[in-house]
């Protein structure tokens, strides 16, 4: 009987890959950034605001133009979070270098979001605020006191809330909403509110899992155009009669 063959040698154990660790971040990082809005940033606004009607299919409603966005959020008399607000979010694919801080009331918040897929944006050039670093506005939320006699105390409501339709879905309209909602918090404000579209799904399935109630029972009730220009007093023959029961 012929001897067994031995066996083979051990087979080298394989190198480690040489790679970054498992709870490193990998894909694209984007540099996100909210700050206060300013004058400079009213052309920017305004397309946004149309690119917003267009959405919500109102453009016949949306009569808003530079010149009276200019007028009315940036008047001398408005201060941050006291009057008309608007935080700007801007995105880059450099770490932000400028200083950007136009109030002492607030300091931008910054935020690194790493995807899986770098952003193609048609209109990069169109919303640039900063061509050397690369930097362009990809939304922004529009927001202003209010007050609940209920609570007894002060709150903001979001008029707008818009992020352009290639940086949806990324968490920046989240990190938007979160911002106002820690400046609510920091000023010890009692609620936050606004209103969204029955039709659109998809924010009315982003608002709850933000924590957000949406409340059924309540509507929406407006005086605009020809029906507010009535009550003109200056127009106005209407006289009020009080009959005295005998």
């Amino acid at each position: 009987m012929a001897a067994a063959a031995p066996p083979p040698p051990p087979t080298p154990a394989p190198e480690p890959a040489m790679g970054p660790p498992e709870d490193s971040p990998v894909g694209h990082p984007m540099f996100a950034r909210i700050r206060l809005a300013t004058p400079s940033d009213v052309p920017h606004i305004h397309k946004m605001i149309h690119q917003m009607a267009v959405f919500e299919r109102l453009t016949h409603l949306c009569s808003a133009t530079e010149n009276s966005l200019s007028s009315t959020l940036f008047s001398p008399t408005t201060k941050p979070f006291h009057s008309f607000t608007i935080f700007l979010l801007e995105v880059s694919p450099n770490p932000f270098t400028d200083s950007v801080i136009t109030d002492p009331s607030f300091t931008p918040v910054v935020k690194v979001v790493h995807l899986d897929l770098p952003i193609d944006d048609p209109e990069k050039e169109t919303f640039t605020t900063n061509a050397v670093n690369d930097v362009s506005v990809a939304g922004f939320v529009l927001f202003f006191p209010n007050y609940s006699t209920f609570l007894a105390k002060p709150g903001f409501y979001i008029e707008d809330l818009f992020v352009r339709d290639c940086f949806r879905r990324k968490g920046f309209g989240k990190m938007l909403l979160s911002t106002v909602a820690k400046q609510a918090v920091k000023m010890g404000y009692g609620r936050v509110e606004w209103v969204v579209l029955d039709w659109n799904v998809n924010a009315i399935k982003f608002y709850e899992e933000m924590g957000a109630k949406i409340l059924h029972e309540w509507r929406v009730c407006r005086l605009t155009g020809d029906a507010l220009e009535a009550y003109d007093s200056s127009n106005s023959s209407e006289t009020y009669h009080c009959a005295r029961s005998s």
